[in-house]
């Protein structure tokens, strides 16, 4: 018996209609500064492990060294002194790497901008000195401060710190604070990325979709956090950091300490406290 003839199968029109669809233009300004700010936030946070210079002093000695330098500078009345610790600061990060080197000149520039707008004020009642005073000094400080960090590696940065009194308890949050801010901030940089590679036509809500991707890290966060705590439970953490490397001394230590000694003769000199007082 011969089969039924089969009626030709046609696409439907609304299938076969052609696709003639244009997303509206939106800015995404805001996602746009949004990724920005946090590479270059992040940009400035991720440390790269110190390298030791040949001559460099050890851990406990390099620590003592940062801390009394900038002690001095913050407490020295005679600028000649700052004007003295400028040129020996610049004198050493010549010999810094050129990433190194402008991470500390960016860091110590901006914290003598800082300074200079916090004390315009100043000029106006008739004290213009004083804000190129406080800015020659935040510059010092904090550029003593990068370099000690950009000179020093991780291991030898938490042991000499442990070495030098400060709690364990202290350090493990500062160490950890530090990767987990870096690692969640590449987590939401990724989640802008992604936010705006997917944005179709105009979008009215984007505080929505950036509610989001703090929602994401939220839950990075919590994951890391956890998994943090596991594996300082596998590895028999009992919440004490040992800085037994820090306490390694060098031979050149003692060339180190005698500048230190000859510093602060220099600083009192700066003050005048081997000046003469008047005869009865």
């Amino acid at each position: 018996m011969p089969s039924p003839a089969r009626t030709p199968q046609t696409i439907p029109s609304w299938l076969a209609a052609p696709e003639d669809y244009h997303p509206g233009s939106d800015r995404d300004g805001y996602v746009s500064r949004s990724l920005l700010s946090m590479t270059s936030v992040l940009a400035r946070l991720r440390f790269d492990d110190g390298t030791v210079a040949r001559f460099s002093p050890s851990p406990v000695v390099k620590l003592v060294l940062c801390l009394v330098t900038i002690l001095l500078t913050s407490l020295a009345r005679n600028y000649l002194f700052v004007l003295v610790m400028l040129a020996c600061l610049l004198a050493r990060d010549l010999l810094l790497p050129q990433r190194a080197l402008t991470r500390v000149m960016g860091g110590a520039l901006s914290a003598a901008a800082f300074a200079l707008v916090v004390m315009a004020p100043a000029a106006l009642i008739g004290q213009p000195r004083a804000g190129f005073t406080l800015a020659g000094k935040a510059f010092v400080c904090t550029g003593i401060a990068l370099t000690w960090a950009s000179t020093t590696p991780h291991a030898q940065l938490t042991a000499s710190l442990r070495a030098a009194g400060m709690p364990s308890l202290a350090i493990m949050a500062i160490t950890v604070a530090l990767a987990s801010i870096v690692r969640l901030g590449e987590t939401a940089a990724e989640a802008l990325a992604a936010l705006t590679l997917r944005s179709v036509g105009r979008n009215r809500h984007k505080m929505t979709s950036v509610g989001g991707v703090g929602g994401v890290v939220l839950v990075k966060a919590s994951l890391a956090a956890q998994a943090t705590h596991d594996a300082m439970r596998c590895r028999g953490f009992d919440g004490e950091i040992h800085g037994g490397a820090a306490l390694t001394w060098k031979r050149h230590d003692i060339l180190w300490l005698a500048g230190l000694v000859v510093l602060v003769l220099f600083f009192l000199f700066c003050q005048g406290a081997f000046a003469h007082g008047p005869h009865a």
